[in-house]
């Protein structure tokens, strides 16, 4: 079923994915169709809809545009079978729509309206909750100047409108009235004429506690109804003002439903061991105390409540004010009383406390929670121990942060050691809670990798992943900023530091989260009491030891990018040029280091930053971390000056996007590059900058055959004025712009380049001219084991050197040519090799490929779901940006694994040898015969067998003796290989069945190829 969406940009989508509605105009038609909601659209309505001034061709237009919709709608309806979804009705076009956004919100807020009305507020909550979460945008957000999308457009702004103010309506029956502010308050300042709002806004502000505000409120919105409509409130505004100037009964909240407690995560140990205490204080009959220790966020309190709704014991919580040595809140009278004697006050607080605690006890075992010990007074700490020492169940639990133990409760807790309490300390959550925890609060699967960050930057403290969890909205980038929630909590722990500390931080700050002490010490300069200060942020728990070499370094990360980002950008770059001198004389090899922090004080630094740059993005490529190398690159180009400094910049950084799979601006950038060697004249320096694009090169037909001309002119002629190893990297590159070439000036490139290489006992030269070798393998048909034999070389070359993209080729060449000799075990056993090494070095175009080759896997099986498994394979190759794979291979798929054998769909570059098989199927042979007559020869590369056996079966059909002969002469080398599957990705049967004369359709290997299973 399509899915589709209108509150928002117009989408549909299946259960495949995201539907490519192509443009403008295709999007309008459906958009109007779904305006109609299932009516018949006429086409003149279309045409009249889709422009002011209608064109000629109108009409067929509108055809080509259905046309479109439909095979996007449904990309499995057979040919010739009836549209399901988009239909022709007289006089014109309906669409069959189940599955519409804006229809489910219109009912969910139909039903809100009863489920208020019945009292059902928190299942309304949810259903608007969830109704209100399908907006993207403004309704037909691309069409809200058209008159025929205008009214539809004005009818679920409404109906949003009204849904917001039911919101709020379940939010005040739940009790929730200072939920119910945060979102009225924005709603009423945008329509501020609307009444309704303004009242439930007031309502809200008046049971949230804040009458001022409510009243400030009445005073605003009469004013702009005097000054804008000249008129007073209404009758319901004016009564509402009444009632809260009388404080009428009927406008308290009702009593809110006790809620759930947090989830807890990764803390069952330590629940186990609370509620083996509390076992022990039934089995006894005696006090039990339970100290539980940790930093902010740390989940102290969440555990407490957890404790609380295990035993569902009578609980009495106290809890300590946001300020030191004040007396715990707890639900009997207070020992402040002024002007008492203090210790006759401390008499009656136990008293009280004894007489509370004996009379719930009564009743049961008693839990009794102190939570934030470190900001209690001494009294409550003196009460705390007293009420251990009395015979009765109850299990006292108290919370402290470990890093904020004032005098008071360093006493105490030395007098608790007596009673033997449970101590528990909460750390960080692994990263597996982490994950864990941040899907619960997220309501939305996260992955590994997210995961990962969010545990690596929150240290796994619970409160700081959940605010990034919050914050985290599908964009990784989200998670590098810092919460405003988590931002408050450090400023307010870090104020308590000295001054002399709190400035050591921010300059540790500067230098990442390890900090290496003598970098810091140059920075901070003579005279700064530095190791005081890093045990005062030791104590505060900022920092621990457990960084490289036991050195220190931040907590949390969040903690650090605090400080950092608190800094002025002037005292930021200063600080950054001093770390960098510091660097420079006492770690002089570390250039990620250094580029880091000359990049950053900017300024006279940019040729320092680019040189460190550069040097430290080539390291990242010897140690096969692309990324890493993509990120420094760009730093180095970022502070290049112009000329050949720039240009390393450019071609190193267009390498390292190519291998990451940023295919797009890698040939942007090996464009300019050229670009700027020609105009300088430098046939040395054009060498140079063609031959510094060693990436490596799987399929054999180029992305961009007009930058592959340009290149290829440009390498010829810089060819004269290079030798040896140089001479070997521009005849590699050469080859490989030459891929597909008949002409056999390719393959005398890339054997020359074998050569040179193989000479200069350069792994990575050697690595790169058998890619160039591998793409001239195809001077005749059947060399998959030639190919083979150059994968296995080249896996092996560059497994013994730490070549990790060349490694990965050679194994995607092994899965190739075992795909094409009908080794699929062996093909099997290559792409997971190459799968693998992909997750280890984060390269993403590898599982693009791999997944062809799992598509693929199904169709040589005779799986039914291979023409879905292709297309999906389709969808992750068409987002990598590889035309010169992608154009017309999901067409040709299809037809490989098409019941009929015949062709339908947009063959792109294979067209012409799939086109006498089109003109039979349409029952037009001497158009058929001509197009077999003017097939043009197949390039040379991993179709070659495909194609030749596409022009065979035709040639069988139009019963052409002479053409079959010849066909089958070029196919004879590949007998025993299935035709095609050397790509990795599509085969058109086994050679044999053509070469035999008994083809049938193109999947016909399902059943006769021995070696498929």
């Amino acid at each position: 079923m399509v899915a589709f969406g209108v509150l928002g940009p117009v989408r549909a989508e299946t259960a495949l994915g995201p539907v490519a509605l192509k443009g403008p105009r295709h999007r309008a038609v459906l958009a109007r169709l779904l305006i109609a909601r299932g009516r018949v659209v006429p086409v003149d309505t279309l045409i009249d809809d889709l422009w002011e001034e209608p064109p000629p061709g109108a009409v067929g237009a509108i055809r080509t545009f259905v046309a479109d919709l439909r095979r996007a709608l449904e990309p499995d309806r057979p040919p010739r079978q009836p549209a399901r979804v988009l239909i022709t009705a007289a006089p014109g076009y309906a669409l069959q729509a189940e599955d519409v956004d804006a229809w489910r919100f219109e009912t969910a807020v139909d039903e809100s309206a009863d489920l208020l009305a019945t009292g059902q507020a928190k299942a309304a909550l949810a259903g608007l909750d969830e109704a209100l979460a399908r907006w993207r945008g403004p309704a037909y957000a691309e069409w809200a100047d058209r008159h025929w999308a205008r009214a539809e457009i004005d009818r679920l702004d409404e109906l949003r409108i009204l849904a917001v103010e039911r919101r709020a309506e379940a939010l005040l029956g739940l009790g929730r009235a200072a939920d119910a502010v945060s979102g009225l308050q924005a709603h009423a300042e945008s329509h501020p004429l609307r009444e309704d709002a303004w009242h439930l806004l007031i309502t809200a502000l008046y049971r949230a506690g804040r009458q001022a505000d409510a009243l400030a409120a009445l005073r605003r919105v009469r004013d702009t109804l005097v000054d804008e409509l000249g008129v007073d409130p209404g009758p319901r505004l004016r009564q509402l003002e009444t009632d809260i100037l009388g404080q009428a009964a009927h406008l308290n909240p009702p009593a809110a439903p006790r809620p759930e407690p947090p989830p807890l995560i990764g803390r069952d140990d330590e629940l186990d061991r609370l509620l083996q205490a509390a076992g022990q204080v039934v089995s006894d009959g005696r006090p039990q105390l339970a100290l539980v220790s940790g930093d902010a966020g740390a989940g102290k309190t969440t555990l407490a409540e957890a404790l609380q709704h295990r035993l569902g014991w009578t609980v009495v919580w106290g809890h300590a004010p946001e300020y030191d040595g004040a007396p715990v809140a707890w639900p009997w009278p207070s020992a402040d009383q002024p002007g008492g004697d203090p210790a006759t006050a401390r008499f009656r607080l136990r008293q009280a406390a004894v007489a509370r605690v004996t009379a719930l006890a009564a009743g049961g075992p008693v839990l009794l929670v102190a939570d934030d010990l470190h900001r209690a007074d001494e009294a409550t700490l003196d009460l705390l121990a007293a009420l251990t020492a009395e015979p009765w169940p109850l299990l006292v639990l108290g919370t402290f942060r470990a890093t904020e133990i004032s005098p008071a409760l360093t006493a105490a807790l030395a007098r608790f050691a007596r009673a033997e309490p449970v101590r528990i300390q909460l750390g960080g959550l692994d990263e597996a809670a982490t994950g864990a925890l941040a899907r619960t609060v997220s309501g939305r699967e996260i992955d590994a990798p997210t995961a990962r960050l969010i545990h690596r930057r929150s240290g796994g403290n619970p409160f700081f992943v959940r605010e990034l969890a919050r914050l985290h909205e599908g964009d990784g980038d989200a998670l590098q900023q810092v919460p405003a929630g988590v931002r408050d909590v450090i400023r307010h722990r870090l104020a308590r530091l000295p001054d002399p500390a709190q400035t050591v931080l921010q300059q540790a700050a500067v230098l990442g989260q390890d900090i290496d002490p003598e970098v810091l010490a140059a920075l901070a300069g003579p005279g700064t009491p530095l190791l005081d200060a890093l045990d005062a942020a030791l104590r505060a728990g900022f920092l621990t030891e457990d960084g490289p070499g036991g050195q220190p370094r931040f907590t949390h990360l969040l903690v650090r990018d605090t400080l950092y980002d608190d800094l002025s950008a002037l005292r930021r770059a200063h600080w950054h040029a001093r770390a960098a001198s510091a660097l420079e004389r006492l770690r002089p090899d570390d250039v990620a280091a250094l580029a880091h922090h000359f990049g950053l004080a900017g300024g006279s630094t940019a040729p320092q930053a680019a040189r460190y740059a550069r040097a430290a993005a080539e390291l990242a490529e010897r140690g096969s971390r692309p990324h890493d190398a993509a990120r420094l690159w760009r730093q180095a180009l970022d502070s290049a000056a112009a000329g050949r400094q720039r240009l390393a910049a450019v071609m190193g950084l267009g390498r390292a996007l190519a291998v990451t799979g940023h295919l797009h601006e890698a040939r942007q950038l090996r464009d300019e590059a050229i670009t700027t060697a020609e105009q300088l004249d430098d046939p040395e320096l054009t060498a140079e900058v063609l031959a510094a694009f060693v990436v490596p090169a799987t399929w054999t037909r180029n992305d961009d055959e007009v930058l592959s001309a340009r290149i290829v002119a440009a390498a010829e002629h810089a060819l004269p004025a290079v030798r040896g190893a140089q001479r070997s990297r521009l005849l590699s590159t050469l080859a490989l712009e030459l891929r597909g070439d008949r002409t056999g000036r390719g393959d005398r490139a890339a054997r020359e380049a074998e050569a040179l290489a193989r000479e200069d006992g350069d792994p990575v030269l050697l690595a790169f001219a058998l890619n160039a070798r591998f793409m001239h393998t195809f001077r005749r048909t059947g060399l998959a084991r030639e190919r083979a034999a150059i994968g296995a070389e080249l896996a092996e070359v560059a497994a013994k050197h730490d070549l990790a993209t060349f490694e990965v080729l050679g194994r995607l060449i092994l899965m190739q040519a075992h795909s094409a000799l009908g080794d699929l075990a062996a093909a099997d056993a290559h792409a997971a090799a190459a799968d693998q090494l992909a997750d280890r070095y984060d390269l993403p175009v590898v599982g693009v490929l791999t997944t062809w080759y799992a598509a693929l896997r199904l169709a040589v099986t005779g799986d039914p779901g291979a023409a879905r498994a292709y297309r999906e394979a389709d969808g992750r190759l068409a987002a990598e940006d590889m035309p010169g794979m992608a154009d017309g291979l999901l067409a040709l798929a299809l037809l490989s694994v098409a019941a009929d054998g015949w062709a339908d769909g947009d063959f792109g570059p294979y067209e012409p040898w799939v086109r006498p098989l089109i003109l039979i199927s349409r029952g037009r042979p001497v158009e058929a015969a001509e197009a077999l007559r003017q097939a043009p020869e197949s390039p040379h590369d991993l179709l070659r067998e495909a194609r030749l056996c596409l022009l065979a079966r035709a040639a069988e059909h139009l019963d052409d003796k002479i053409i079959l002969a010849e066909l089958r002469e070029q196919l004879s080398p590949a007998a025993g290989e299935l035709a095609g599957a050397g790509t990795g990705a599509v085969t058109l049967g086994p050679v044999d069945d053509h070469l035999s004369g008994q083809p049938g359709p193109p999947n016909s290997h399902r059943r006769t190829h021995p070696t498929s299973q």
